[in-house]
């Protein structure tokens, strides 16, 4: 038996230090996923994560993993295939088919670790990134060969951070093109990093490392200027994620 906050409908987040060790960040449940509820949990560090059966759940990990940009690992072959310009990489020209695609990916179970049916990315889940991306705040990367779409991914963006949530290919690589592009195309913008959530083997041959919350927390802050004082979307911001071409 453990004791979860609950949030109710208007209340604010509790304090991200306050999240649990086991399961590891898990912080409070309830409240919905409105853009301007999950505005206000990426800005703060805390992302939901949770499947049909169970109820919203809001998370907090400690440690955190990320990719500083000039860590990322890009390997001979994945250069190669770059070079070879085989495919065309876009930034947030097909965010529905993105997140469709990344939903319907086997994942592993929590509790056997085997490979099942089920997804984090609910239909709610998915109307709700949806929605933040009409508003400018998520955002996909996408990698075609002709027209079809063979990988990509998506996330949300918090001033000059980029909040990875999932990614998908269909052709070899193609998944960790759409990465090498994001981070070409972050480093052109001055931005800062990639937020990873959660450590993976993965992720790690990608360049990612941990750090704990409170240093996640520190450089998110350092880099979250997202809006103007009048609450608009900044120039700035808007611009770095204009939809274009970003083969790298």
């Amino acid at each position: 038996m453990i004791a979860l906050h609950y949030i109710e409908e208007g209340a604010p987040f509790p304090p991200v230090d306050s999240a649990l060790e086991d399961p590891n960040g898990l912080l409070a449940f309830g409240a919905d996923l409105s853009p301007a509820r999950l505005f206000s949990a990426y800005s703060q560090g805390i992302f939901p994560w949770f499947s049909d059966e169970e109820p919203l759940l809001w998370w907090s990990p400690d440690p955190r993993a990320i990719i500083e940009l000039n860590d990322f690992v890009a390997s001979k072959s994945l250069k190669k295939l770059a070079r070879k310009q085989k495919y065309t990489v876009t930034l947030n020209h097909a965010f529905d088919r993105v997140i469709d695609a990344c939903s319907s990916i086997p994942r592993k179970s929590q509790n056997t670790g085997e490979l099942c049916n089920d997804t984090w990315i609910t239909d709610d889940m998915i109307d709700a990134y949806r929605s933040l991306n009409g508003l400018g705040l998520a955002h996909s990367v996408e990698v075609w060969k002709g027209d079809s779409l063979v990988g990509g991914l998506y996330g949300v963006g918090i001033g000059k951070v980029y909040c990875g949530e999932s990614m998908f290919h269909r052709e070899s690589n193609t998944s960790k093109l759409a990465m090498l592009a994001l981070v070409e195309h972050m480093k052109s913008h001055d931005m800062a990093f990639i937020d990873c959530q959660l450590p993976t083997e993965h992720l790690s041959s990608l360049g990612a490392t941990v750090v704990s919350r409170e240093v996640f927390i520190e450089k998110l802050e350092n880099n979250n200027q997202t809006l103007t004082e009048e609450g608009r979307l900044s120039e700035d911001y808007l611009n770095r994620w204009k939809p274009r071409v970003i083969t790298p």
